[in-house]
């Protein structure tokens, strides 16, 4: 059983509420930790999104040979090299304890040590809360730890297939029965779990659901769900809590994606869901009846 994603939810689980005059401090700050140099975009895209939705600054930890490229490309972040694949080095370690909000994930390979770099910056940084998505989502591997360390603030956003190799299942049995596949790794992970679809899941680890109908087919491309994982990332940013920042993320991404399918419904980028984000929040925020 869950119930719709709906205005009624979102009433229910407003955004924080910025001070009059508030400046980019008050809005908090947001570190992309994502892959290699071959898909730095995915870490572009997730940081622009955070920003998009109201972040107030941008740390993005980028593998060390393509620091200078993504500086220029993303003039509004400040860039972090990670000198190490295997280990937290003390530049990434530095940047975590200044953030609000992390977001773990975007270009990695699920490889054993990404997953184990994203245990020990949630390890470094208890209070903070995580979106963990792509490859370092958890395996069965660490499953035990990251509970441990998840504590509720955690929120991962697996799809179907990414969510069949985190509980050792097939991915047609995800498919055929998703609901119950969140619920399990919401309650193993100790986390938030929104999983993705063209019916997206949001599950928080005493069980309560809600899902979200309708999303439109262009979403479904290259690098949207980089954009999902920083538009939650830039929620938590602002102080929202994790069920919260799932819930409007979600609705928001959707929304995004509806108001660029009115012109093209099939063929728009990722990218071209951060140029809507900030119209889309605003509408979202002013009348939350305007869910799609």
């Amino acid at each position: 059983m869950s119930n719709k994603l709906d205005a009624g939810i979102l009433v229910a689980h407003p955004l924080p509420r910025l001070p009059v005059g508030s400046d980019k401090e008050d809005r908090g700050a947001v570190l992309i930790v994502g892959g290699e140099t071959v898909m730095a975009g995915a870490a572009i895209l997730a940081g622009l999104a955070a920003l998009r939705v109201g972040s107030g600054k941008l740390q993005i930890c980028a593998d060390r040979d393509g620091v200078a490229a993504m500086a220029v490309t993303v003039p509004e972040a400040r860039i972090v090299p990670r000198r190490s694949r295997m280990r937290l080095g003390p530049l990434v370690k530095a940047a975590a304890g200044k953030a609000s909000a992390l977001v773990i994930g975007p270009g990695m390979d699920a490889m054993a040590h990404e997953r184990r770099l994203a245990l020990a910056l949630l390890e470094a940084t208890p209070e903070c809360p995580a979106v963990i998505d792509a490859g370092a989502l958890p395996d069965q591997s660490v499953q035990g730890l990251f509970s441990q360390l998840s504590g509720g603030r955690t929120i991962v956003t697996p799809h179907a297939g990414e969510m069949a190799a985190m509980l050792g299942r097939d991915k047609e049995a995800i498919k055929a029965d998703p609901l119950s596949a969140a619920r399990d790794a919401s309650a193993i992970l100790q986390a938030v779990v929104v999983l993705k679809g063209a019916t997206t899941f949001v599950v928080s680890p005493d069980g309560a659901a809600w899902r979200h109908e309708g999303g439109v087919s262009g979403l479904g491309t290259s690098g949207s769900g980089d954009v999902l994982a920083g538009v939650i990332g830039g929620m938590l940013a602002r102080g929202a809590a994790p069920v919260t920042a799932a819930m409007w993320g979600v609705v928001l991404h959707a929304q995004a994606g509806a108001m660029l399918a009115e012109q093209t419904p099939l063929g728009f980028l990722a990218r071209d869901l951060l140029n809507v984000l900030p119209d889309a929040l605003a509408r979202l925020d002013a009348t939350p009846d305007a869910v799609r």
